[in-house]
């Protein structure tokens, strides 16, 4: 037997009918004073018995005295005897002394009914009323159904059902975990569990749910993760190959041309690969995070300074406005990649002659940095998809300005792994980039 379902409802309803069944059989045992009431109720069915034979026999005769037993041993599968005082049956005509005299010996109880074991293995009740012995013999095997009465068979019925439904509960969470991992295992990394139990098996579940989640976004992340890296390496690594091709067949100033784009190349492969190794490491064991703590407002304000001469290579400033001393806690050198990334995509699509404003402040216990440039913004429809991996709003200017679409998806993962949030809006004019963080009191 190998279901826990099986095993539960057998457990259980076994147990139950033996404490049901042996209760009755021990009641129907016992004989002490502490049964006092079904020895009650037993006399009061010797009487009747006895009054119904004395009344056919004396109506009737033996025909009816007959028919009055037979109609006994149909309803209770149990034999009466009826005697006069002296011990003769009166149906029969046999010599039931011996009745007699174990019924005289026997204690006599309530209603006038006395009790006595057989040898041959049947009880046997005795009734005197001064004229006639009444005897009711009942085997050793009815006895016990005797007492289990219909409120018995009740209480098992119900029993039994509660069994199966405290069974089916216990192990529905099982059979649902099982159909989610068989799915799971075949591929579907969409399959749940959906338990809403809030018992061991629930949390078993959820724990599973939020496992089979996380394993179907790493797989995913993946899949679009190799995609867009053949993608990103096919392009360079083309014109890799034609540059070669011209420095090696070409003039001396077409050598020349061959070579700076070879060298343009393969620092863009270069830069890509540092960039997936940020996304990489952002994508590691949450747990090997340092957590320093760090003064947030001297960062930012390295990282604006650090940004001036890349802005003035771009035309434009790096502002530090508004500012607050905010110590967060955390792994210095991926918030730095963060931050940074943040305002070094704002540099980029500032306008000559503008200016990049970042400011700090601390809100409701959290750090607010927020970056905005004054450039074009981006269609409402793309500001979800900015933080993507490779994702480009405009192809074409992107790839002239040298980005691959890595550096805002790097600066999400890293403020995700500090429990904070990133979030972007069309400022009119231009793009609000805002990092939150949890601040130290």
């Amino acid at each position: 037997m190998n279901s826990l379902f099986a095993k539960i409802l057998l457990w259980f309803w076994c147990t139950l009918t033996i404490a049901v069944v042996g209760s009755a059989l021990i009641s129907a045992l016992d004989v002490s004073e502490s049964n006092r009431d079904r020895r009650v109720l037993i006399g009061r069915l010797v009487a009747n018995e006895l009054e119904r034979a004395r009344t056919a026999y004396e109506a009737g005769g033996r025909p009816a005295l007959a028919t009055c037993l037979d109609n006994l041993r149909s309803t209770y599968d149990a034999s009466g005897i009826l005697t006069d005082q002296n011990g003769r049956d009166l149906l029969t005509g046999q010599d039931r002394t011996s009745l007699v005299q174990l019924a005289r010996a026997a204690p006599r109880q309530q209603l006038g009914f006395r009790f006595f074991t057989l040898r041959n293995g049947m009880a046997a009740r005795a009734a005197d009323d001064g004229h006639y012995w009444f005897f009711l013999l009942v085997p050793h095997a009815r006895l016990g159904s005797w007492f289990l009465m219909p409120e018995h068979i009740f209480m098992l019925v119900v029993a039994a059902g509660m069994c199966y439904w405290l069974a089916f509960h216990l192990t529905s969470p099982v059979r649902d975990l099982q159909r989610a991992v068989e799915r799971f295992g075949r591929g579907d990394l969409s399959a749940r569990a959906g338990s809403r139990r809030r018992d061991e098996l629930g949390r078993l579940a959820r724990t599973f749910d939020r496992m089979a989640a996380r394993m179907e976004k790493l797989m995913g992340a993946e899949r679009r993760l190799l995609l867009d890296i053949s993608h990103e390496l096919r392009s360079p690594l083309a014109r890799l190959g034609v540059a070669v091709e011209l420095a090696r067949s070409g003039e001396e100033r077409d050598r020349q041309a061959a070579l700076d784009r070879i060298q343009k190349e393969s620092d863009r492969l270069n830069s890509l690969v540092g960039q997936l190794l940020e996304v990489t490491r952002a994508e590691g064991d949450p747990r090997a995070l340092r957590r320093d703590s760090l003064r947030l407002d001297g960062l930012v304000r390295e990282l604006v300074d650090e940004s001036g001469i890349e802005a003035a290579a771009h035309g434009s400033s790096v502002v530090f406005g508004e500012q607050e001393p905010v110590t967060v806690e955390g792994d210095p050198e991926l918030l730095r990649r963060a931050i940074e990334n943040a305002i070094r995509n704002a540099i980029r699509y500032a306008p000559e002659g503008s200016a990049v404003e970042v400011s700090l402040e601390r809100r409701n216990g959290k750090a607010m940095v927020k970056v905005r440039d004054r450039g074009p913004g981006v269609p409402e429809e793309a500001l979800p998809r900015l933080f993507d991996a490779f994702y480009r709003v405009d192809t074409a200017r992107d790839r002239s300005s040298g980005g691959v679409g890595l550096g805002l998806s790097i600066a999400r993962r890293a403020v995700e792994l500090h429990q904070g949030a990133i979030r972007a809006r069309n400022a009119q004019p231009g793009l609000e980039v805002e990092i939150e963080l949890p601040a130290r009191a």
